[in-house]
């Protein structure tokens, strides 16, 4: 075993240790002050209070200095505690139905892992279509976005990393040196990113963003408008970003033969298509109709819960085998944002936020709709998506009533681009994971990812402006 002996020198060790807590000691006195100071004018007691919350999970969120999960615990704290929202009321928001939507996805994508399906539809789309260099690098990038239509981007990529990474060793592709090797997890990693925008499923971030619209003014977006509004887009951005990659690094391999032995040995390994991958398929399938036809009758997570019912009334699934798929923490984080952002509404915070920041110069939809959006695609790049549709959400509604732009359009005009981060590893597990193959350099990754966020902007707006009309999503009421 080595041992590794810092040579710094002490009074560095020390002020290093020193620095957390002064961090929080300074914080908490940024908050006091903040609470304590006269309210501006225009702005209430209750919203000055609520804009203090927002300010200290909005460092906290950025800084990462706690999980998210706490940072939001924290605002569940304060919100009553501060008389900003009676404890009734907050701690109602918690039953959300985006939280319970958001906890049935969870439960449904982790019955799909663990059953096998997902896995044995990998191993076979790649191993049917992928024969040559080119096929194969599509097969990758076409299957993660697929499933990311239908399971956590997250989940996506962590259950096809270790297929790619295989596939790269069978090749002798060397990590960080093979052109190859980093197209094939640029494959993964941007496939995941752009599925996971296509549906509600490939992310928590659109119900997030559906349960604040629905607190603040009573409307909501269905799943098949949201897929109908978002689909082209998707189509639109797997084309720039297999262009991209195929331009971006030329590949040295000319043959992929041994990429197959890698495939055939793992689908030699699989047993015989069990009833549970049927029966668990079914199931989601029945899922995604009742959500197409009958989700703006029932309710998106009455449907949802019903599914996770039913996978354990026919013994599907076991909640020992299912428990570990279930990330609390979002639901938390998640949870925490519902509430914050009903604060900074119902306190009018976000409305004088609004007309101190933009509210003077800014005074036509488009110019609102383009701004949220870049703001939402780059302010991703550094924070969790969902801390992005928390600061920017309550916002963009206040902003809308006051220039008569559709609360729900903003909405998607704030939860798209949340969920485009090409650029850093930080910015979504799935280029995280990319990265952590070692075949793709943070550089590489902010290079290629730069041009992705410019032409998904690019392509946001345009789609808003053109198509969206088209299928009666003006900027208007």
């Amino acid at each position: 075993m080595s041992v590794e002996i810092d040579t710094r020198p002490i009074w560095v060790l020390l002020a290093l240790r020193a620095l957390k807590p002064l961090f929080y000691i300074v914080l908490a006195a940024v908050f006091l002050y903040l609470v304590a100071m006269p309210a501006p004018a225009g702005l209430s007691a209750a919203g000055q209070r609520a804009i203090a919350i927002f300010i200290v999970c909005l460092v906290l969120w950025v800084s990462n200095m706690v999980p998210l999960a706490i940072t939001s615990l924290f605002a569940i704290v304060l919100v009553p505690a501060l008389g900003v929202l009676s404890k009734k009321e907050t701690y109602a928001l918690f039953g959300n139905e985006a939280v319970f939507f958001i906890l049935g996805a969870f439960i449904l994508a982790g019955a799909i892992m663990h059953s096998g399906l997902s896995n044995r539809i990998a191993l076979n789309i790649m191993d049917r279509f992928g024969r040559s260099p080119r096929t194969l690098l599509l097969s990758i990038f076409l299957l993660a976005a697929f499933l990311s239509f239908i399971m956590s981007e997250h989940a996506v990529a962590a259950m096809l990393f270790p297929i790619v990474f295989d596939i790269s060793k069978g090749l002798g592709l060397k990590p960080g040196k093979s052109n190859y090797g980093k197209l094939l997890f640029f494959a993964l990693a941007w496939g995941c990113v752009i599925g996971g925008v296509g549906t509600f499923l490939g992310g928590a971030r659109v119900p997030l963003a559906i349960g604040i619209l629905k607190e603040s003014t009573g409307k909501s977006i269905e799943f098949l408008d949201y897929a109908v509004a978002v689909f082209p887009l998707v189509i639109v951005m797997l084309l720039a970003g297999y262009f991209l990659l195929t331009r971006f690094f030329p590949s040295e391999v000319a043959d992929v033969s041994s990429a197959h032995a890698v495939l055939s040995r793992r689908l030699k390994g699989l047993t015989k298509m069990s009833y549970n991958e049927y029966a668990v398929g079914g199931v989601l399938g029945a899922t995604i109709f009742a959500w197409i036809f009958f989700g703006k009758a029932a309710g998106l997570a009455a449907i949802a819960l019903s599914a996770v019912v039913c996978l354990f009334a026919l013994r599907l699934v076991r909640w020992k085998d299912i428990e570990e798929y279930v990330n609390w923490g979002i639901i938390l984080m998640y949870g925490g944002a519902i509430i914050l952002g009903t604060a900074l509404d119902k306190s009018g915070a976000a409305e004088w936020i609004v007309n101190l920041l933009i509210g003077k110069w800014a005074d036509k939809p488009w110019m609102i709709f383009a701004i949220f959006s870049l703001l939402s695609i780059f302010l991703t790049e550094a924070m969790s998506n969902a801390a992005v549709i928390a600061i920017l959400l309550p916002v963009g509604i206040g902003m809308a009533e006051r220039v008569s732009i559709s609360p729900a359009l903003l909405t998607y005009s704030i939860a798209v681009p949340a969920g485009l981060a090409f650029m850093f590893p930080m910015s979504t597990p799935a280029n995280a994971i990319a990265v952590s193959s070692n075949y793709i350099t943070v550089k590489d990754m902010a290079k290629g990812g730069f041009i992705m966020c410019v032409v998904a902007w690019v392509s946001f707006n345009l789609f808003a402006a053109f198509y969206w009309p088209l299928i009666g999503m003006g900027y208007g009421k």
